[in-house]
Parts: C-alpha cells; sequence; structure tokens
C-alpha cells in the first residue's frame, strides 16, 4: 500500500467562472447557452474578444452576452472577462473525486477531503447573497419555520431545526411524508417552510412546499439542480454546486455544502439582534449542561 507522501491523483482545474456558467446553465435561454458553450469551449481565445465579436461568433447579440454575464453574477461582459483572466492565470486546483474501486485508503482519503474542500468553494460561486439575505428575513421575521427533510436530507433538517431552536423560533421538523402533507397546509403568511432536498425531487418534500405555498407561507428550498421539481414550488431558492461521485448524493460533499448554507441562514438571523440571540443560545446551553459528564 502507498504512504501518503506517495499517492496522486489526477487534478483538473475547476474556475469559478466556469462553476458558476455551470450551475445555471439549465435555466439559460438557447442563445445564452451558445455564448456559455463557447466560453467552456474556448475560454483562452474569449479574454481576447469585445462583446461584439463575442456576440458575432456565437451568432447572438451584445445584449444576450451582457445577460448571460449578468445572469451568473456579474455586473457586465467587462466584469466576466476580468474574473475569467484571474481563474486562468490560477484556477483552482481540484482532485477529482470520482470513486474507483482500486484506489488506496490514502488515494480515498485524498479524494473525499479535496471533494468535500471543493464543495464549499464552488457553492460558495453560485449562493445568491441577494437570496440569502431574502431567506434570513423572512426566518427571522417568521412565526414559525417547518422544515422537512427525507432520507439524506433528515439529518440536515433536524440540524437546521436544532440551529433555529436554540434562537428562540418556533421551528418544527418533519421526516414523514403524511405528517409534512398535513402540518404544511395548515402553515399562514406569517410563516416559513423549508425544503432541503439535493436532487429537488423528493415528492413528500416537494408535495409539503406546494401545500406551504398554497397556504401563503414563505418556501425556501435548499438544493442542487436549478431546474429540480422543488424549485418551482420555492419562493426563495439556495443553491449548492457539490458534484456527485461513485455513491451518488450520499456523498458528504453535497452535505457539507447544504449544512454550511443552514449555518449562514443560523448566522444571519442570530447577527440581526445580536444580544437577544446570544441570550438565547446561553440559556439553552445552561438548561442541557447538566445533561453532560
Amino acid at each position: 500500500m502507498k504512504t501518503p507522501a506517495e499517492v496522486r491523483v489526477e487534478p483538473v482545474s475547476v474556475p469559478g467562472c466556469f462553476v458558476r456558467i455551470q450551475g445555471t446553465y439549465a435555466t439559460l435561454r438557447t442563445a445564452e447557452q451558445r455564448v456559455a458553450d463557447f466560453i467552456l469551449k474556448h475560454p483562452d481565445e474569449l479574454i481576447y474578444l469585445t462583446v461584439t465579436e463575442l456576440a458575432e461568433r456565437t451568432q447572438t447579440s451584445e445584449s444576450t452576452v451582457v445577460r448571460l454575464c449578468q445572469k451568473i453574477g456579474y455586473k457586465g461582459y467587462q466584469e466576466f472577462k476580468i474574473m475569467l483572466a484571474r481563474d486562468l492565470v490560477g484556477p483552482t486546483e481540484t482532485v477529482y473525486e470520482q470513486i474507483d474501486s482500486k484506489d488506496s485508503l490514502e488515494t480515498l482519503k485524498a479524494k473525499v477531503f479535496q471533494a468535500n474542500a471543493q464543495a464549499l468553494k464552488d457553492t460558495i460561486e453560485v449562493l445568491s447573497d441577494a437570496e440569502l439575505q431574502r431567506a434570513v428575513d423572512a426566518i427571522a421575521a417568521c412565526r414559525k419555520i417547518e422544515i422537512y427533510g427525507i432520507g439524506g436530507g433528515a439529518p440536515l433538517a433536524l440540524d437546521a431545526y436544532h440551529k433555529f431552536m436554540k434562537l428562540g423560533i418556533g421551528a418544527v421538523w418533519l421526516n414523514d411524508g403524511d405528517l409534512m402533507a398535513m402540518s404544511s397546509s395548515l402553515l399562514g403568511g406569517a410563516d416559513v417552510a423549508l425544503g432541503i432536498s439535493h436532487t429537488g425531487a423528493s415528492r413528500d418534500v416537494c408535495d409539503a412546499m406546494e401545500h406551504a405555498q398554497q397556504a401563503g407561507a414563505t418556501t425556501i428550498c435548499i438544493t442542487h439542480r436549478a431546474t429540480s421539481p422543488i424549485t418551482k414550488v420555492s419562493d426563495i431558492k439556495l443553491f449548492t454546486a457539490a458534484k456527485e461521485t461513485a455513491f451518488g448524493s450520499d456523498a458528504t460533499s453535497s452535505r457539507i455544502a447544504q449544512l454550511s448554507i443552514i449555518d449562514t441562514l443560523y448566522a444571519g438571523v442570530a447577527n440581526k439582534d445580536y444580544d437577544t440571540s446570544l441570550g438565547r443560545i446561553q440559556k439553552t446551553r445552561a438548561a442541557s449542561a447538566g445533561k453532560r459528564y
């Protein structure tokens, strides 16, 4: 077996600009996808092209190019080119996280840790600050928040419940489809429903979110796919960029990205009333202190 120093795995470049394009690709219009395809295939050539030249090369318009840049989080084409040039000069090197049956334990360790670290970096690129702020404001002002998760999403939903409960927010954690359906139908305009699903295709979670939305509650999802069913019943959408491995969405990298979003929401809500939040957290710690050895 190889020692840690001898472990070698092939790295691939995953620049931030590319991650943003890939994360929003499915939601782009046909003309915007043509521009995106050109950028992904010819990044070195792109940095020398004007917006007019890029539009001509992709048989689109200047407005389409600018609109694409704005959709992936940049003010315009010039800012996008600057950031792309930065990525091309010093691209992020990441170990490709696909697990191979012949990998040694040391190689597996390197791949898993690198995949988890990359998931966080990529997610911070695609996670919208504006959507995060909307989610924080909605949770901080809500009467009650119901949190839904099935299968691998259930422990993440429980973690969110644990955090928001400590802030004195009326939180409910549900991981049973029937209970989700019944409880979500009784929500109102002062409530929030948070659905957690990596694939965004869990029928139980999506149905509960739809009931909650129809009842007037604000719905928030944490998911990976921008075109998944859960996004259609969510008012606020928070996306991760974790890639699936041979073990599918059960990979820890996707969960770490989701947990980091939950932690950010928790910190954001707590920070809106720092002193009160700190006092409540200290109370909960004191209440459970006697249960420790």
